[in-house]
Parts: C-alpha cells; sequence; structure tokens
C-alpha cells in the first residue's frame, strides 16, 4: 500500500473550497482525471454519508477497473469540519484482489494569500495502482478544481 499527497494553491476562499468538496455537482466536474467521465450515482456529504461514483475512459483503450472501461468506487464520509477538512474512505468495486481494500483520503484546508492551500491526502493506495499514476490522475483532478474555482472569480 502506497500513499500520494498533493497540495494545490485555490484562487477562491476555504468555504468555497470546502463546498466544491462536499457538493455533487461539483463533484463530478473536477474529481476525475483528464481522458474520464464521472457519473455521481450516490453522495450524502455528512459523518457516515455514503457516495458511490463512476470514472468511464473515454478511449477504447483504457482499461477499467470494475468494468473494461469503468472505474466505480464506493465510500463513506468519516470527517466533515466545514471549511477545515473532508475525510473520506473508499474502495474500488473490483474482482482484482491487487486494485482491492479501503483506502483514505483526506483533503485539509488552510487560508492562504489570495485564496486557500489544499492538501489531499490518499492512503492505502492497493498495489494494483501505480503510484505515478495514482499522483498523476490526482494532479489532473486539482487542477480541474482550480480551473472550476478560477473561472467563478473572473
Amino acid at each position: 500500500m502506497t500513499t500520494t499527497r498533493l497540495t494545490q494553491r485555490l484562487a477562491a476562499s476555504p468555504s468555497r473550497v470546502y463546498r466544491a468538496l462536499t457538493d455533487a455537482r461539483d463533484v463530478a466536474k473536477w474529481m476525475v482525471p483528464a481522458g474520464m467521465t464521472s457519473e455521481v450515482h450516490e453522495f450524502e456529504p455528512r459523518v457516515g454519508g455514503a457516495f458511490r461514483i463512476s470514472l468511464t475512459y473515454e478511449g477504447p483503450e483504457a482499461m477499467g477497473k470494475t468494468s473494461a472501461h469503468v472505474d466505480t468506487y464506493h465510500g463513506r464520509f468519516i470527517d466533515l469540519v466545514p471549511n477545515e477538512r473532508v475525510i473520506q474512505v473508499m474502495e474500488f468495486e473490483t474482482a482484482d484482489a491487487s486494485m482491492g481494500g479501503e483506502m483514505t483520503v483526506t483533503f485539509m484546508l488552510s487560508e492562504a494569500d489570495h485564496g486557500t492551500d489544499l492538501v489531499a491526502v490518499h492512503e492505502n493506495v492497493p498495489p494494483g495502482v501505480s503510484p505515478a499514476d495514482n499522483e498523476t490522475g490526482w494532479r489532473m483532478s486539482l487542477e480541474k478544481l482550480a480551473t472550476l474555482l478560477e473561472r467563478e472569480s473572473a
């Protein structure tokens, strides 16, 4: 199991960033790497609340973890501190043991000059997920989040 840790400066207040982490419409727009689309099936942002999301590869050559071209994962929120922190546990829906296991994703927010510093930590990444690919996917997603928030402030 590996851990991915990333930071991103966002041009928005901590309250707006927190909303982007806990609003299903926003999550569908940004929490998806390039080359994929997102479908949020369930999303209840409260402690103990469930979520389920599918990411579909746009290209036919990509292989999904759940089915031929789809990665579906589900989980629950274990901690929500408005404008400061979101912690989720999640796991892929897959029969592949190398992709199995419960992962933890923690988002920590802190006020910064002209915006918010976001630290994202993805722990217990299964051995079937390349650490480099996981980091690349998260970087793509965080860039989408930055773009979403910048468009709003323009």
